[in-house]
């Protein structure tokens, strides 16, 4: 799925409990030193040069640059070439998505009004500009996804014999089905909410959908309103038999007669609320941080209002009701075509109708590791391994496994940002635990919409007698990391690690691609050892030896490389910066490529979500490319490749280029030594920047143009299809 990383607004301090950063850089973030590789870079901040000189709208809104984003989700939905349950998957990805955003992003921008700080973006726009700017392409988008729903996908899906009707569509025999799972499964969970003196206007939680009901009492001729919540134990979409589903809001409003006996319904419209779910923890001032978010969750669902959505047909004095007692603006106001949250579409999705789905994809194994014992082919050399194309189960969930197993290993640290709700990995370090090891398991609680999931792991893997950490005070940890502690069989206490760019969820790691390091060499055995005792206890670690950490010395690392390869490029060396994120928003880092185009270095740009930078700008970036590749799976590694001097150095890791990941979060990359691996990064990168590539292109102006065919009308090639079907470049890890 395309949801992944979710918009995210939040603050923090340094690494560490006990540190306070006050230091300021003149762009006013906070001054950290230390680099990822002493041999190479200064430990001083690197300045990339002046930005005055350059052009005040060489920024793109953020929000925006993320609505376009799930603009080519909703474009897989319209490809008539995608298979047609996949297109009804996207659409439910895209509605996911967009919840999302105003949860968080809108949610944000709103807060800054009401609190008075509501100054100017780097694109010179104020955050109420922003917000109907927000509204209007949200609302554009909203109606060109019913657009592809019922002029579409719905079609197309009623011609594959898969339908989506309405109640007034249901044959009597249908009908008379829906009346008895009516009254045995869904009129005992539903509370209808008359609005009167007395009883006010009922609260409406974030995300629900509802029915807004009128009422007439024909003793009294006196009209009244209700509201009627559809409950959250029953599915979207009623499975009706022979691939046939009727919205749930259709089947209660065909029995409103029953829940208000005696009265004349005059008429009933769905509606939806989304609202604000950011949390806010004081982390400095709670004594127990996982009670004080769990209040927090409590309310979430409770947080204002952002946006009231409506179908087209509401009256007007049924919406001007809801207006007035949601307090909904007009802008936040969305009347489109039913039926409501096509999130609900993932169960259609889900159909067993392999024809109209993804061709299913086998994970091929590494062969070093199919050959030898795990612990021995790691040994041997390090393994980079490609999710989902290579198998997440036999390497990194195997490696825990194994580790939880093994008499040998006495000890094992873990971070986790996100995990399933079965999480084997979890179970894996509980059976450590149980087995006597030394298991110390950072749990992220902050990690947005999964923090219940998390504590109820965290309190599991406690009560196994796991040694839980609960992050950071003031930052989030999103590192991906694993160490594992083994007296090997030469009687030498040896660590073996795992570095990833995903987080260790095997759920989404059949859709997410990813790259994991599995590695026993000494330097980065002893890079994570220093990590884990800096996130743990009390140490400033800030310098490692194969590893770049945020926020000690990420961002400074980054701009030295950039930097490197400007000075190379003026010497007449090989230079060339490849950058592959989910998100391209920190403006310190896109002005620092800004001023490496305008010294002529090319810069290549993967992006998958929102880019602020803007691409081809003459004088300022016409050296810059950047593409967006979306598809099957959800492009989620985070590589980056300089090409110093015609050596180039390798990096994957956690971190995304976004103030958060640099400044506000313990973030980790690792630099990769193999020059086979690194030549197989390279090639990746390269592949997904060619021109015989379909991807989206973005324009200087912002907007994406999507490439799927050459100037002769011939397709162009599918790089995840390709990944898929050539094993040439996974050759390297297959040894």
């Amino acid at each position: 799925m395309l949801c992944g990383n979710t918009p995210e607004i939040g603050t923090g301090a340094g690494i560490g409990a006990p540190v306070r950063v006050t230091a300021r850089t003149p762009g006013g973030r906070p001054a950290f030193s230390g680099m990822g590789d002493p041999a190479s870079v200064s430990a001083e901040p690197v300045v990339t040069g002046q930005s005055g000189d350059l052009p005040a709208d060489r920024f793109l809104d953020r929000e925006e640059g993320w609505l376009r984003f799930n603009q080519r989700v909703l474009e897989l939905a319209e490809d008539a070439q995608i298979p047609l349950l996949e297109r009804a998957r996207f659409l439910a990805i895209f509605s996911s998505n967009l919840d999302e955003f105003f949860m968080v992003r809108v949610a944000g921008l709103k807060r800054r009004l009401a609190t008075g700080v509501a100054v100017t973006s780097a694109t010179r726009h104020h955050p109420g500009e922003l917000l109907q700017r927000v509204s209007d392409v949200s609302r554009e988008l909203m109606l060109r996804q019913a657009r592809c729903l019922h002029e579409s996908v719905a079609p197309a899906l009623a011609e594959a014999g898969i339908r989506i009707v309405r109640w007034d569509d249901l044959g009597a025999d249908e009908q008379a089905r829906m009346r008895a799972l009516f009254h045995g499964s869904v009129y005992p969970l539903l509370t209808p909410f008359a609005v009167d003196p007395a009883h006010p206007f009922p609260y409406i939680s974030g995300r629900s959908l509802n029915l807004a009901v009128t009422v007439r009492d024909p003793r009294t001729g006196r009209t009244m309103f209700a509201r009627v919540k559809m409950p959250s134990a029953l599915p979207r979409f009623i499975d009706l038999g022979g691939d046939r589903f009727v919205p749930t809001e259709d089947v209660v409003a065909g029995h409103l007669s029953v829940l208000f006996e005696g009265m004349e319904v005059l008429e009933h419209h769905a509606f939806r609320v989304t609202r604000n779910a950011d949390l806010e923890v004081d982390e400095d001032e709670t004594d127990d941080l996982v009670q004080s978010l769990e209040n927090e969750l409590r309310r979430r669902r409770f947080g204002p209002l952002v946006r009231l959505e409506v179908e087209e047909t509401i009256s007007e004095d049924v919406l001007d009701i809801l207006r007035r007692e949601l307090g909904a603006e007009e802008r936040e106001v969305y009347r489109v075509p039913g039926p409501l949250n096509l999130a609900g579409l993932d169960r259609i999705a889900d159909l067993p109708r392999p024809e109209l789905r993804f061709a299913p994809v086998v994970p091929a194994e590494p062969n070093a590791l199919a050959q030898d014992g795990f612990f021995d082919a790691v040994r041997s050399g390090e393994l980079l391994v490609h999710h989902p194309y290579e198998s997440f189960t036999t390497t990194t969930e195997r490696f825990l496994a194994l580790a939880a197993a093994d008499p040998a290993v006495v000890a094992v640290k873990q971070t986790l940002y996100r995990t399933s709700g079965d999480s084997p990995i979890v179970e894996s370090l509980i059976e450590a635990a149980r087995a006597g090891k030394e298991v110390v398991v950072l749990v992220e609680i902050k990690a947005r919409f999964d923090e219940q999931n998390n504590i109820l792991w965290a309190r599991k893997l406690e009560e196994a007698g796991c040694h839980v950490v609960y992050g950071v005070v003031g930052l989030k940890t999103h590192c991906k990391l694993a160490l594992v502690v083994r007296r090997d069989d030469d009687g030498v206490l040896r660590r073996y690690c795992h570095v990833g760019t995903g987080n260790y969820n095997p759920s989404t790691a059949r859709v997410y691609e990813d790259f994991g390091l599995l590695s026993a060499e000494p330097e980065v055995g002893e890079d994570l050892s220093d990590l884990f005792n800096h996130l743990t206890g009390f140490s400033r670690k800030s310098e490692y030896r194969r590893l770049m950490v945020a926020p000690t010395g990420l961002r400074d690392g980054l701009l030295h490389s950039i930097r490197r390869e400007m000075d190379g490029h003026a010497r007449g060396a090989p230079a060339r910066i490849r950058i592959k994120v989910n998100s391209l928003v920190d403006e310190e880092i896109v002005d620092a490529l800004y001023e490496a185009s305008r010294a002529g270095v090319p810069v290549d740009l993967w992006v998958r979500g929102s880019c602020v930078l803007r691409p081809g700008l003459e004088g300022v970036s016409e050296t810059i490319r950047v593409r967006s590749i979306l598809g099957r799976f959800l492009e989620h590694s985070r590589i980056f490749v300089f090409e110093n001097g015609g050596e180039p150095q390798v990096w994957i890791g956690s971190a995304d280029l976004m103030p958060r990941n640099l400044d506000r979060r313990v973030e980790a990359l690792i630099r990769i030594e193999d020059p086979a691996q690194r030549a197989r990064l390279v090639e990746l990168m390269d592949l997904a920047m060619a021109e015989g590539t379909a991807s989206w292109r973005m324009a200087p102006d912002g907007t994406w143009e999507r490439a799927t065919r050459d100037g002769a009308g011939e397709r162009l090639l599918e790089l995840q299809s390709a990944l898929r079907g050539d094993r040439h470049l996974r050759s390297v890890a297959d040894g």
